[in-house]
C-alpha cells in the first residue's frame, strides 16, 4: 500500500508528485471508496450552495436594514432592544444555536424535520442556524458605518442646506455606509464555508461540510487535502472579488490606485 500510494519515496518527492498531479486537474482518489476526490465534492456541492445562498440573502434582507434603523433611532428603546440581540446572535456559535433549535423545534414542539434536505421544511433550521450569526454582524457593522457616516462634513453641510432628514439618510449617510459593507459582506460569504461544517454536522446535512468531517474522522488524506485547497482558493477568489467591487463602488479607491 505504500509503495501504491507513493508513500515510500522521500517527503520533497511525494510533494513535488502532488503538485504535479493538481497543475493537470488529478486530486486524486479517497482512500476508502476510491471515487475521483473532485466528484465526491461535486455531488455535496449543491445542498452546500442552497443552504448558504438562502442564508446570505436572509442575513442581507434582515441585517443591513435592521442596523440601519438602530443608527436612525440611536438611543431609543427598540434601538437597545435590537442591539443587545444582534450582540447574543453574534456571540452564539454556530453548533449551539443549531442545537438548541433542534430541541425546540424538533424534540419539544415537533414542527420541523432537524435532518436531511428532502423538503422545504428541511432548510428552515440549517438556514436560520447559519443566517443569525450573520444577521448580527451585519446590523453591528451597518450601525456603526452609518453612526460614522453622520458625523461626516458632507453629511453636516447637506443639513445645513435644509435637505430633510429622510433625504439625508437615503442620499448620503445610506450610500456612504454601503461602501464598507462589501468587505464585511465578503467575510461573512468565507465565513459560510466555516459555518457550513458545524451546521451540516449538526443538522446531517448531505454537503461539503459533512465531507470535510468525515475525511478528519477517517483519515481520508486526499479528500481533506482538496478541501483545504478548496477553501483557501475561494477565500483568495471572494478577497479580490471584494477590492473589484470596492472599486468599482468608491471612486476614492481608485483615485488613491
Amino acid at each position: 500500500m505504500r509503495r501504491k500510494w507513493q508513500l515510500d519515496l522521500p517527503l520533497h518527492e511525494q510533494f513535488l508528485i502532488y503538485l504535479g498531479k493538481i497543475l493537470s486537474g488529478d486530486f486524486g482518489r479517497s482512500l476508502f471508496t476510491h471515487e475521483r476526490v473532485w466528484e465526491i465534492y461535486a455531488v455535496r456541492m449543491p445542498a452546500t450552495l442552497s443552504v448558504g445562498a438562502l442564508a446570505l440573502v436572509l442575513a442581507i434582507a434582515l441585517g443591513i436594514p435592521l442596523g440601519a434603523v438602530s443608527a436612525l433611532r440611536r438611543g431609543a428603546a427598540s434601538e437597545r432592544i435590537a442591539m443587545g440581540a444582534a450582540f447574543l446572535g453574534y456571540a452564539v456559535p454556530h453548533f449551539v444555536l443549531g442545537i438548541g433549535l433542534i430541541l425546540l423545534f424538533g424534540y419539544h414542539w415537533r414542527v420541523l424535520p432537524t435532518s436531511g434536505l428532502d423538503t422545504g421544511a428541511h432548510y428552515i433550521l440549517p438556514v436560520l442556524t447559519l443566517a443569525v450569526p450573520m444577521i448580527a454582524g451585519l446590523a453591528r457593522f451597518m450601525r456603526a458605518a452609518m453612526l460614522d457616516a453622520v458625523s461626516q462634513p458632507f453629511v453636516l453641510t447637506a443639513a445645513s442646506k435644509g435637505l430633510s432628514r429622510g433625504r439625508i439618510a437615503r442620499a448620503h449617510v445610506l450610500r456612504t455606509a454601503l461602501v464598507p459593507l462589501i468587505t464585511v459582506l465578503g467575510l461573512e460569504v468565507a465565513g459560510l464555508v466555516n459555518g457550513s461544517v458545524f451546521v451540516e454536522a449538526v443538522y446531517s446535512l448531505p454537503g461539503v461540510g459533512r465531507v470535510l468531517v468525515s475525511s478528519v474522522e477517517d483519515r481520508d488524506f486526499p479528500v481533506l487535502q482538496f478541501g483545504v485547497i478548496a477553501y483557501a482558493g475561494l477565500v483568495v477568489l471572494i478577497n479580490l472579488l471584494v477590492d473589484l467591487a470596492n472599486v468599482l463602488a468608491d471612486p476614492r479607491v481608485r483615485v488613491e490606485g
